[in-house]
């Protein structure tokens, strides 16, 4: 594809979101690897180190809470160092303009609301607060001691607030994003295959509405030659940002 080419399917999109009445984003872990977060099921990846059966089940976790914080640890030691790249801080840019009314994503890092996104649907919970399966208690990660694993006030061990297998995803996200899909007129795919359910109905469920499918991927997908409309190949920071930048311009010009 020439130079050409991409420079005038960045303007369509730009176009398209500035057009929309409603706009979403539905983000996976491509669009955080920039921020030094593998995805889970890479290479080098969390469950390349842990088997996801034998630690990243709930069942697990009621067995043997203690075995399954030392993968939290290393989770939750990756995640610390993490902050947000140029593709979270576009999307947030896109939030403020009034442009883009929700991120729904598959991450749990919290990298989105770090950079200010103040609409965020969240599939898989997130790593940044833990629960106490046992009284419901919820605690903020950063206000607990140095003790590990952490324990609740009634003598429990916490869980963090993320979606185990076996776990079912929170409702809430379901319905709203559901609703919001099928409601939406263009959508951004930004670093996820989409493969994993219930997140991959979401483009399918705004396809179906009439909305505009704009993916951001470094490579194409099940999605690019079935739903996506405009497709572009490359790291989500610069992509993403290109068209934040287009739109931008866009919105000053009118």
């Amino acid at each position: 594809m020439g130079l050409g080419n991409v420079e005038i399917m960045s303007t369509t999109a730009a176009e398209i979101i500035c057009q929309s009445k409603l706009s979403l984003a539905l983000t996976g872990a491509g669009i955080s690897v920039e921020s030094g977060i593998p995805d889970f099921r890479s290479r080098g990846g969390l469950w390349e180190r842990f088997d996801p059966m034998e630690y990243g089940t709930i069942s697990a976790f009621q067995a043997n809470p203690e075995k399954v914080w030392t993968m939290f640890q290393e989770m939750e030691k990756i995640i610390r160092r993490a902050r947000p790249n140029p593709a979270h801080k576009a999307l947030g840019r896109l939030q403020h303009m009034g442009l883009l009314h929700t991120i729904i994503t598959q991450n749990i890092d919290n990298l989105h609301q770090e950079e200010g996104a103040t609409s965020v649907i969240e599939y898989h919970g997130n790593s940044k607060t833990l629960s106490c399966i046992s009284c419901d208690r919820q605690y903020r990660l950063e206000k607990l001691g140095e003790e590990i694993p952490p324990r609740c006030t009634c003598g429990q061990i916490l869980k963090p607030d993320v979606v185990l297998f076996g776990e079912a995803i929170p409702p809430r996200a379901l319905r709203e994003s559901h609703e919001l899909a099928s409601s939406c007129e263009a959508l951004l795919v930004i670093g996820t295959s989409a493969q994993v359910a219930p997140a991959n109905t979401i483009p399918l469920i705004a396809k179906k509405a009439g909305a505009s499918i704009i993916e951001i991927n470094v490579e194409p997908t099940l999605l690019t030659s079935s739903v996506t409309d405009i497709f572009f190949q490359g790291r989500a920071g610069e992509l993403v940002t290109k068209l934040a930048d287009e739109v931008e311009g866009i919105m000053n010009q009118s």
